[in-house]
């Protein structure tokens, strides 16, 4: 018994240690966005009461039970004063589920709530749901869409890996209580990364979408697509259009996906979205930035070249090494804004900006001309201008 108590203080000490751990900037940073020195949320941060049986009795070494895995790709969104994070928790049987993590500053002391989010099914259960985004609509729901995935019916006998992904849909008022809409309908077979814009566009609902051929594969799926529903209670989106193209030779020249809701300005819609490149080390996932027009959501009106953050040090290693991934931001009212990122499938970041930064970036970063030459030529063009500045010409 008395080991059995020592173990346990240990377990308890070190949870409050890793929880409680304060949080600083990186130094100097790159003048868009200060990182931060430790995660905000690891699988050790899930609850003890979650992993172990603490009765001596039915455990007497004090095991876990149900270990975690992993936690990423979180929602995110301001609550009651709060930064609450809808994290993608990951058991040892590879299983996700919807988890809520919240703190008093936005980049530490990150506790989870008691209990994870009980979810409801379908008539067509789940087999794996993640990657929540977390919309405060202008209809006074709080909507959660993320992605249901279940085993493909026409897989080949043998096939355990071949899935159907679609885009769950469900809202709340409390952060609680959950109500279950059916999955959204669009022309494509199969949706991830779906989005829902934060206001009524010409008295519809309005979906950032991301058509795609296969599980795996985009397929014939052009980009970052935009589609409208009636209602959110059968919600079908019968036309998409491709708001923002993969394209050849760039960070999202295989696939695409818009990340969490845009953030409104006064020059138009700042989106945050995930690119894909394939490389001999694999696929590699960074994030980048863009604007699209106040009125016309399809139009993009800034959009920088390249990317705006991808994996350093530690962040490249994990489940899925050299992976970025965003589905949650929060805007404060003062104007700073924190961004929430996972890396290589393991673990939740955060990176923190203002608006006025970020706006200055997009708007005044070069775009990317497609080309190594016009690589050059913007490199020619920022030396120039540069020299008329003595001072600094020479560094």
């Amino acid at each position: 018994m008395k080991i059995f108590e020592e173990r346990l203080q240990q377990l308890k000490d070190n949870h409050e240690a890793l929880v409680t751990q304060k949080n600083k900037k990186q130094t100097l940073g790159n003048g868009v966005y200060d990182r931060y020195e430790n995660p905000v949320l690891t699988a050790q941060h899930s609850p003890l009461s979650w992993r172990y049986d603490f009765n001596p009795e039915t455990n007497p070494f004090l095991m876990e039970r149900f270990g975690i895995n992993a936690t990423f790709n979180a929602g995110a969104i301001k609550w009651q004063g709060k930064y609450i994070l809808v994290v993608r928790v990951e058991g040892l049987d590879r299983k996700s589920f919807f988890a809520i993590a919240e703190s008093p500053n936005g980049i530490d002391n990150f506790r989870f709530w008691e209990y994870p989010v009980n979810m409801p099914e379908t008539e067509e259960p789940d087999g794996n749901v993640y990657d929540m985004r977390l919309v405060k609509h202008e209809d006074g729901w709080v909507y959660g869409l993320f992605c249901t995935e279940r085993k493909d019916p026409n897989a080949k006998p043998g096939d355990e890996s071949s899935a159907v992904a679609q885009c769950g849909l469900a809202r709340t008022k409390d952060l609680i209580n959950w109500e279950r809409l059916p999955d959204l309908k669009s022309p494509s077979p199969q949706q991830r990364n779906v989005v829902l814009h934060p206001e009524f566009v010409n008295g519809k609902y309005a979906f950032y979408t991301r058509p795609q051929d296969g599980f795996i594969e985009a397929g014939t799926g052009g980009g970052i697509g935009f589609g409208f529903a009636d209602t959110m209670e059968n919600a079908v989106v019968e036309k998409e259009f491709i708001v923002d193209e993969k394209r050849y030779h760039t960070v999202y020249e295989v696939k695409n996906g818009q990340g969490p809701a845009p953030i409104k300005t006064h020059l138009g819609w700042l989106h945050l979205a995930h690119g894909v490149r394939n490389t001999a080390a694999g696929l590699r996932y960074v994030l980048y930035v863009f604007m699209t027009d106040l009125n016309d959501l399809t139009r993009v009106i800034y959009k920088p070249g390249g990317y705006f953050i991808a994996p350093e040090g530690i962040e490249r290693v994990g489940d899925v090494s050299n992976v970025t991934f965003a589905n949650g931001w929060i805007p404060d009212d003062n104007g700073n804004v924190f961004i929430y990122y996972a890396s290589s499938d393991t673990r939740m970041h955060v990176a923190t900006s203002t608006l006025d930064q970020l706006i200055d970036y997009v708007v005044n970063t070069p775009a990317d001309g497609f080309r190594s030459s016009t690589s050059v030529e913007t490199v020619y063009q920022i030396i120039d201008k540069n020299k008329a500045f003595s001072t600094l010409a020479a560094v």
